[in-house]
C-alpha cells in the first residue's frame, strides 16, 4: 500500500508537490505547473490549502522505518 509523503529530495518550498509526483508517478514540474494554474484560478484559495495539506503531510523519512499496523 502505498503513502503520500512530503519529498525530502524533490522540494522547493515544503515537499508536497515532490511527493505527490512519486505518489501518482508523474513529473513534478507537471504538478508544480497545474498548482500555478489553480492559483490563479481559484483566487489564492490553493495557497491556503496547500499549505494545510503540507501540515497534515507527514515528511519523508520521519516515519518510513517504522512499520505501520
Amino acid at each position: 500500500m502505498k503513502k503520500l509523503y512530503r519529498s525530502a529530495t524533490n522540494s522547493w518550498l515544503t515537499g508536497l508537490c515532490g511527493g505527490l509526483s512519486e505518489y501518482l508517478g508523474i513529473n513534478a514540474t507537471l504538478i508544480r505547473i497545474l498548482m500555478v494554474v489553480a492559483l490563479f484560478a481559484s483566487f489564492g484559495t490553493t495557497v491556503i490549502l496547500y499549505f494545510i495539506a503540507s501540515m497534515l503531510t507527514p515528511k519523508a523519512g520521519r516515519y518510513m522505518d517504522y512499520p505501520s499496523y
